[in-house]
């Protein structure tokens, strides 16, 4: 594994390569990350992993210093599964050129979390967008965790034809039924043990609807259920088409329930 912390001295290693697959993370690797790296494994023989907290996609400063920082950790983690390359870019070595792109955001990215996160992901498209142009690698693996993020990022490289291919890679699990997230690490056990009851909770109310064949979903009802486990607080739970990120009109669509809250100042998302 070739680490690197210059994105010149990068560009010069990995000029040329075909079929470079792009794993972009903000460190605080579990195994939903060891999934994306794994399967671009089988993707392309190169496997680039980036570690950046980008503060620009942070609504708060308390949120930005909280985030799980654990690089001594992610080294072994990375190290185990091989990969080729690791960038370890600072903030002056992202942000200190102009891009070719210019961000697109899609309308949908004030919905949802961009609801309650108004810069949120204008940061993360800005990174992206960056480290898309720095690296040009022929795959980028997005976990459908951060379903939103995907296909915001999705619709960013299809409108500026960047010769990018996103491949989604499926939500991993705790045992308890929890998303893979590196936020977990600041979950003690009782938090836990909430957030997997709400797992359950959404399970059960999206089979019933696929079971009855009809959309019936008492937002209120179940947001209350929900807050009497111990959750801090709701920004939003949707049923959603994953096609379009639209409320779903008729059960035969795909779609997923959509959530996020709080364990005390912990932020969690979700979709199922």
């Amino acid at each position: 594994m070739k680490i690197f912390k210059d994105k010149q001295v990068l560009k010069n290693e990995i000029s040329g390569l075909k079929n470079l697959c792009f794993v972009p993370t903000m460190g605080g690797l579990h195994n939903g990350h060891k999934s994306l790296i794994k399967k671009a494994g089988r993707f392309g023989r190169k496997i680039l992993v980036t570690i950046f907290v980008n503060p620009k996609q942070f609504n708060s400063k308390k949120d930005f210093l909280s985030y799980p920082k654990e690089i001594k950790k992610d080294l072994i983690f990375l190290k185990k599964l091989k990969i080729n390359y690791l960038y370890l870019p600072t903030f002056k070595d992202i942000y200190s050129f102009k891009t070719k792109h210019k961000i697109y955001e899609d309308k949908i990215g004030k919905t949802l979390c961009g609801k309650f996160r108004k810069s949120h992901f204008k940061g993360v498209l800005n990174v992206i967008n960056r480290f898309l142009e720095i690296i040009k690698p022929r795959y980028i693996f997005l976990g459908k965790k951060d379903f939103q993020q995907l296909y915001l990022i999705q619709k960013h490289i299809k409108k500026k034809k960047i010769k990018t291919q996103v491949i989604q890679c499926k939500t991993i699990r705790e045992k308890s039924g929890i998303a893979c997230s590196s936020r977990n690490l600041n979950l003690n056990e009782s938090e836990k043990r909430i957030a997997s009851k709400v797992y359950h909770l959404i399970k059960n109310e999206k089979f019933t609807i696929k079971k009855t064949k009809k959309i019936k979903f008492d937002t209120k009802q179940i947001k209350r259920k929900i807050m009497s486990y111990g959750v801090k607080k709701i920004d939003y739970l949707e049923y959603l088409n994953t096609s379009n990120l639209k409320k779903v009109k008729n059960f035969k669509s795909k779609f997923n329930i959509f959530i996020a809250y709080y364990l005390k100042n912990i932020r969690l998302i979700d979709n199922i």
